[in-house]
C-alpha cells in the first residue's frame, strides 16, 4: 500500500480549485523540547479526544498541533499516572487511530499505520460488514461514502452560535435554509432545502432522529411545520446527499438528514449550558435563551443511560415571536457483550410560539419588524418510543428496529375573512430489520445487504373556523374540515457492496408497496392511491490513493402522493407520486491535514409539485433539472510552518442551476428559492484554550414564483430576492478541569448589520420576512 499520498502538485490546486470546511487545531505552548520533558503526574479523564488532548496540552506545558476533522467522532481512554509526554500521549491516542509525531517544540498529529489500513483495499480474510450505511458518521465513514456527504458536530454548532438547525444546515454546501417565514415561521419548523428544492418545510428530504423518522407521516404528510428537533439534545448533523436511496426513504430526493442525539457517555457526567442572545436594534420582547442538559454513564456491566434536556425561552428579532421550547430524550443501552446489543430511546417534545408572519412591501419599508398578524400562533407536541436488537456476528449483521410516534400539531391562523383553528392528530408505528452477510467469492469480498419496512401510518385533521371579529375559535365553533387518513408502506431492499482491488461497486434496488386513503367525514367522499415502485441505484467508489477516493453514483428517488394532494387536482392530469434520477461524480481527499471534496451532480426530476396554502390547490411544476457542482475545503496551516499552529481556514461553495423544463410559458425559468451561488468561508485561531472565529456565508439572488417576477408585488410576496453576505465573529475560552470544564464564548451574528430577506409565496400569511440583525449572543457551559 502506497505511503500517505502528499503530491506537491495536487495541494495547489486543489487549494486553488475547491472552497473549504475545517475548523482549527487547538495548540497549547510548549515548555521544553518533547524528547527531554521531565515525567510528570496526569489526571484526564476519558471523553471526547480533542478535550483530552488540550487538558494534556495545558497540563504537560507543550504544543499539540491538530485539526477537528482528526478528533471528530474519536475519543481517548484518559490518562492517570506518571507518564513521560511521548508515553503520554501515546495512552491518550490508544484507541484513535492516531499517532504523535514530534514537530519542533511540540508534537503534531497523523494518522497511525491501522488508520491507513482502514483505508486501504480489502485484504480478504480481515474483512469486517458495514452493515449500517450511515454507521457512526465519523471520519472513516464520510471518507469512504460513494457520493456528496457532510457531517458537523456538536463543538461546530458551538463555534456557529447556532440555536437552531437552520443555522447549522445552511452550512453545507447545496442545502439552503432560509430564515423562518410563513407558515413555518418559528424554531419548531424545519425549513430547508437541498440543491435547489423548494425548502418549503423540508418535505423532499428524508429526514431521521437516530435513524427514526422525524415527520409526523413520512409518507402521507412529510412536511415539517413540527420538526421536534432541538439541537441542544443533538451530537451531530449527518447529510447525505447522494449515494443512500436504496437504504433510505422515502423522500429522498434531497437526501437524507439523520440528526444524531447525545451518545451516551461511558463514565458518569453531568453536563450543562446556555446561550442567550438578543438583537439591540430590533423589537425583541426577551432575550432568547437556549439551554441543555445532559446526565448518564455507563456501568461496568454494559448497562447504560443518559437522561438530555433541551429548551428554549424568549422571542426572535421581530415582534410576536415569543418561543417555548421543552424537549426531553430518555436513552438506554445494555451490551453485555460484543455480539449482543439492545437499545432504547423515549422522547417528549412540546412547544408553543406566536407567528410574526410575512409583511407587506409598505409594511415592511416602515418598521421590517414589525407583525402585522397578532393572532397567529402554533403549538404541538411529540411522544416518541424506539426499541431495538443489534447482532455483530463474524462477517455479518443483524438489527431489528421498532419506533413509535404520536404527534399533535395546531395553531391558529389568520385566513383574511375568518380565523382557523386546526388542530392535526398523527399517529406512526413502524418496524425495520436489516441483515448483512460478508463473504469472499474469488478474489473480490461481498456484502450482500437485505431489508424491510413496514410503516403503518393514521391522521385525523380539523379545522374550525370564526368569522373576522368573532373572537378565537375553539372546538365548538364551524368545523369545516375533517378527514381521517391511513397509509401502509412496504420497502423493500437488496444490495451488494462488491470490494475488489481499489474498487468498491454497490448495485442495490429498493421496492416501494403503498396503499393510502383518506375520508372526508363531512362529505363522504373518500380518495385512496395505491401503487408500486422500484427504485435502482449504482454506487462506484475508487481509492486513487489511501488519501484520495473518486466515487459515481446514479439512483432514483420517490415521493409518495401527500394526503393534502388526494383530493385536489393539478391544472392538468391527476396528481402523480414524485420521481427524480440523481447522478453524481465527485472526489474527496484527506491526509489529515488537508481535507478537500469537489463534486458535480444532475437532478431530473419529473411531476414536481407544491402546494398553494391559500386556495388549498396544487402548484405543479412538472419537469425540473437540477445541476451543479459543490466544493469544500479545509486547511490547517500549521502544516506550512510551525509559527502557524493553531491556525486554520475553511469555506465551501455550491453552483446551483435549476431551471423549470414544463413546456409553458414559465420554461426555462429558474426554480423558485434557488440561488446560483452558495457558500461559506472562515479562519479560525486556537491557543491555549483560546479559539477565535470569523468567518463569512454568502447566497446570490432568488425569485419566489414560477414566473421569475423581478417586480415587487404590494403584497411582498413575490419579486426578485437580493443577495447577501453575512460575517460573524466569536472568542471563546475553555477553562480547564481545573475550572469544571468552564467554557466561556461571546459572538456576535451578522456583525456589520446587513440587512437581507426572504419572502412566503404560496402562504396563508404571505410577504417579506426580515433575516436576522446583528445579533450578540453568550455561551457558557460546565461539566462534572
Amino acid at each position: 500500500m502506497p505511503s500517505r499520498f502528499r503530491s506537491p502538485l495536487l495541494r495547489p490546486v486543489l487549494l486553488g480549485a475547491i472552497a473549504c470546511t475545517a475548523l482549527p487545531a487547538p495548540a497549547q505552548p510548549a515548555s521544553e523540547a518533547p524528547a527531554i520533558a521531565a515525567r510528570q503526574s496526569f489526571a484526564i479523564p476519558a471523553g471526547p479526544l480533542d478535550e483530552a488532548l488540550n487538558r494534556f496540552g495545558r497540563q504537560a506545558g507543550l504544543l499539540i498541533a491538530f485539526t477537528p476533522e482528526q478528533t471528530e467522532g474519536r475519543r481517548s481512554p484518559g490518562l492517570q499516572g506518571e507518564y513521560g509526554p511521548r508515553e503520554a500521549l501515546d495512552r491518550l491516542l490508544a484507541t484513535s487511530g492516531l499517532q504523535a509525531v514530534a514537530q519542533g517544540a511540540g508534537f503534531s498529529l497523523r494518522p497511525a499505520e491501522a488508520a491507513s489500513a482502514a483505508r486501504a483495499p480489502l485484504e480478504l480474510g480481515a474483512e469486517t460488514v458495514v452493515g449500517d450505511w450511515l454507521g457512526a458518521g465519523d471520519e472513516e465513514d464520510v471518507f469512504n461514502h460513494p457520493g456528496a456527504r457532510d457531517v458537523i458536530r456538536r463543538e461546530q454548532f458551538e463555534r456557529f452560535g447556532a440555536s437552531s438547525a437552520r443555522e447549522v444546515l445552511n452550512r453545507i454546501p447545496g442545502v439552503y435554509a432560509p430564515e423562518n417565514n410563513g407558515t413555518g415561521s418559528h424554531d419548531m419548523a424545519l425549513n430547508f432545502g437541498i440543491r435547489g428544492l423548494n425548502p418549503r418545510l423540508a418535505s423532499r428530504s428524508t429526514v431521521l432522529m437516530d435513524g427514526i423518522p422525524v415527520p409526523f407521516a413520512p409518507y402521507g404528510q412529510p412536511q415539517l411545520s413540527l420538526a421536534a428537533v432541538s439541537m441542544g439534545n443533538m451530537d451531530a448533523v449527518d447529510v447525505v446527499r447522494g449515494g443512500g436511496a436504496v437504504r433510505y426513504g422515502p423522500q429522498n430526493v434531497g437526501g437524507i438528514v439523520n440528526f444524531v442525539t447525545r451518545a451516551i457517555p461511558e463514565d458518569f457526567s453531568l453536563e450543562g449550558g446556555i446561550q442567550s442572545e438578543v438583537s439591540p436594534s430590533s423589537s425583541q420582547d426577551a432575550w432568547k435563551r437556549t439551554g441543555n442538559l445532559l446526565l448518564g454513564g455507563t456501568g461496568d456491566n454494559g448497562l447504560g443511560g443518559v437522561l438530555l434536556y433541551s429548551g428554549v425561552r424568549g422571542s426572535d428579532y421581530r415582534e410576536h415571536s415569543d418561543t417555548r421550547i421543552d424537549d426531553m430524550i430518555l436513552k438506554a443501552r445494555y451490551q453485555p457483550n460484543g455480539a449482543h446489543s439492545l437499545h432504547g430511546i423515549v422522547q417528549y417534545y412540546d412547544g408553543e410560539a406566536e407567528m410574526p408572519g410575512g409583511l407587506s412591501k409598505a409594511d415592511f419599508d416602515d418598521n421590517p419588524y414589525r407583525s402585522s398578524r397578532p393572532l397567529d400562533e402554533f403549538w404541538g407536541r411529540r411522544t416518541l418510543v424506539g426499541l431495538g436488537y443489534d447482532y455483530t456476528g463474524e462477517a455479518r449483521k443483524f438489527s431489528v428496529n421498532g419506533f413509535f410516534t404520536r404527534t399533535l400539531r395546531s395553531g391558529y391562523l389568520d385566513q383574511g375573512s375568518f380565523v382557523s383553528l386546526s388542530p392535526r392528530y398523527y399517529w406512526v408505528r413502524g418496524i425495520e430489520t436489516r441483515f448483512t452477510q460478508g463473504f469472499a467469492l474469488g478474489e473480490s469480498w461481498h456484502e450482500v445487504g437485505i431489508g424491510h419496512r413496514f410503516i403503518s401510518e393514521a391522521s385525523h385533521e380539523l379545522r374550525y373556523r370564526e368569522a373576522q371579529g368573532n373572537g378565537l375559535p375553539d372546538t365548538g365553533s364551524r368545523n369545516d374540515r375533517d378527514t381521517r387518513g391511513y397509509t401502509h408502506a412496504n420497502a423493500f431492499y437488496i444490495d451488494d457492496r462488491i470490494d475488489i482491488g481499489r474498487w468498491t461497486i454497490t448495485p442495490g434496488l429498493r421496492l416501494e408497496r403503498i396503499r393510502s386513503e383518506q375520508t372526508n367525514k363531512l362529505s363522504g367522499v373518500e380518495y385512496d392511491a395505491d401503487y408500486n415502485t422500484s427504485l435502482p441505484a449504482l454506487n462506484v467508489l475508487y481509492r486513487l490513493t489511501d488519501s484520495l477516493n473518486l466515487y459515481f453514483n446514479t439512483e432514483e428517488s420517490f415521493g409518495s402522493i401527500q394526503y393534502s394532494q388526494m383530493p385536489n387536482r393539478a391544472q392538468t392530469n391527476e396528481i402523480e407520486p414524485e420521481k427524480a434520477r440523481t447522478w453524481e461524480i465527485g472526489a474527496r481527499y484527506d491526509d489529515g491535514v488537508l481535507k478537500a471534496e469537489l463534486g458535480a451532480f444532475l437532478i431530473d426530476f419529473d411531476n414536481q409539485y407544491d402546494s398553494n396554502q391559500t386556495n388549498d390547490s396544487i402548484i405543479a411544476r412538472g419537469e425540473t433539472r437540477h445541476r451543479g457542482f459543490e466544493g469544500s475545503l479545509a486547511y490547517a496551516l500549521s502544516d506550512l510552518h510551525p509559527a502557524l499552529a493553531g491556525l486554520d481556514v475553511y469555506a465551501t461553495y455550491a453552483y446551483v442551476d435549476a431551471t423549470i423544463r414544463e413546456s409553458g410559458p414559465n420554461q426555462g425559468n429558474r426554480v423558485p428559492f434557488s440561488s446560483k451561488h452558495k457558500g461559506t468561508f472562515g479562519l479560525g485561531y486556537s491557543r491555549n484554550g483560546l479559539r477565535l472565529d470569523l468567518d463569512g456565508t454568502f447566497q446570490s439572488s432568488q425569485y419566489a414564483d414560477n414566473a421569475n417576477t423581478v417586480e415587487e408585488s404590494l403584497d411582498g410576496s413575490t419579486g426578485r430576492i437580493p443577495g447577501h453576505v453575512i460575517w460573524n465573529a466569536r472568542a471563546a475560552y475553555d477553562f480547564g478541569p481545573g475550572a469544571a470544564d468552564l467554557k466561556v464564548a461571546l459572538g456576535v451574528k451578522n456583525l456589520f448589520d446587513t440587512e437581507y430577506f426572504t419572502r412566503s409565496y404560496d402562504d396563508n400569511n404571505k410577504g417579506k420576512n426580515l433575516g436576522q440583525p446583528r445579533t450578540v449572543y453568550l455561551q457558557t457551559s460546565m461539566g462534572f
